[in-house]
């Protein structure tokens, strides 16, 4: 297979390519699917994972000998962005993706690049599933934009309850960069729900810091004063090590967990049993698989040396979802737009798809309905602790 690299626009967007073809190319039959993902920037370990999970997808269609449409078989392949985790990235690559004819788009994860790049695919009618990004506003009011995980707004309730629940829990803290679309958003869901259930005003503190900080002492110092049952972070993997640390150092005992960004093996990785005892929602966690789930780690431990991370397994599941999509479709009629158009309404058809992150079908927004898995860390490893389905 022939692959090109090549720089385009002033946001330094990479592309990598495989041959392109049949919707979106040459003649040859095949689907062009357009990644537009976190190569370079903050977090370049979703990046990675998630392209690494999509080429693996691939591999094992084709390898198969396709995907079967209009009873001709028809291969995948692949067209790939770097946005560098930012939102002009996010927006430049989508419009490049586009313009080079991909049937569908893939990602971003991230919220913040996911958001403003939902908002290209939309005015542009071209189906995009984000694996990653649970901000609200990725889907919201834009009926050719899906997404594989559950969101903030799911989220923040459920990790709330959990605080409640679990410790019992009267007064939370929470700490989060609101320049980030992720953060801010679980953060404010939980508030929202913590206020709910204790009756109003028991957010005893509500911190921020600018995305990019990596000393916390003013806030934690608020924090500390605030006397608190928890503490709430909602960051990234490569956060997380340095505001936990922080905290024991300041010496804070309260229990701390977090959201799904805390969910990359990197996090143990970079924290190690600093971070024992936190805990975190996650759309799966790897240690304990069985079946489906199994062969996929399995499968990427082999090929890239790591545990894949959730981003890779959600990754996998939204490529599932445009594969099911297309099969919903139908023959294609070789008109791009009314081939999307079709994508698209095969996407929003899918019901019960039985993915590696669970059992999936979408509501109205193009949200899916699924459960959330709370992992602990323990002797510096991620562990399965229970499910919570709503």
């Amino acid at each position: 297979m022939v692959s090109a690299t090549w720089v385009k626009g002033l946001v330094g967007v990479v592309m990598v390519a495989f041959v392109l073809a049949g919707c979106g190319g040459t003649d040859e039959e095949s689907f062009v699917i357009g990644l537009n993902l976190e190569s370079t920037g903050a977090i370049p370990n979703v990046g990675a994972h998630s392209q690494a999970a999509a080429e693996m997808f691939v591999e094992e269609i084709n390898a198969d000998g396709g995907v079967t449409v209009g009873g001709e078989q028809w291969t995948l392949e692949l067209l790939v962005a770097d946005n560098a985790g930012t939102a002009t990235g996010a927006t430049a690559a989508a419009e490049s993706l586009i313009d080079d004819g991909v049937l569908v788009l893939v990602g971003p994860n991230a919220s913040v690049a996911a958001v403003p790049a939902g908002g290209v695919a939309d005015e542009q009618q071209t189906p995009m599933i984000s694996p990653w990004s649970t901000n609200p506003a990725t889907t919201l009011g834009r009926p050719w934009v899906f997404r594989a995980p559950f969101i903030d707004s799911f989220q923040g309730p459920i990790l709330a309850a959990f605080a409640t629940e679990e410790f019992g829990a009267e007064r939370a803290c929470v700490l989060f960069a609101p320049d980030s679309d992720a953060p801010r958003g679980v953060a404010e869901s939980f508030r929202v729900a913590w206020e709910v259930t204790h009756g109003g005003g028991s957010v005893a503190a509500y911190e921020t810091f600018a995305t990019g900080d990596e000393v916390f002492a003013d806030q934690l110092e608020a924090i500390a004063a605030a006397d608190c049952d928890v503490l709430f972070t909602p960051q990234y993997y490569n956060e997380v090590p340095l505001i936990v640390r922080q905290a024991r150092a300041r010496g804070l005992t309260a229990p701390i967990i977090g959201n799904d960004g805390w969910s990359d093996p990197q996090l143990t990785a970079g924290c190690g049993t600093d971070c024992d005892g936190t805990f975190y929602g996650a759309h799966y966690v790897a240690a304990g698989a069985t079946g489906a789930t199994k062969e996929f780690i399995d499968a990427f431990e082999e090929r890239q040396g790591e545990t894949p991370s959730d981003v890779a397994a959600l990754t996998w599941d939204a490529m599932q979802l445009v594969v099911q999509a297309i099969e919903n479709c139908g023959e294609p009629s070789g008109d791009l737009a009314a081939d999307r158009t079709c994508v698209r309404d095969g996407m929003a058809e899918i019901a019960e798809l039985e993915g590696i992150t669970g059992t999936m079908s979408f509501d109205e927004e193009g949200d899916p309905i699924k459960c959330m898995v709370i992992a602990t860390i323990e002797d510096g490893a991620a562990t399965f602790y229970k499910s919570v389905c709503s």
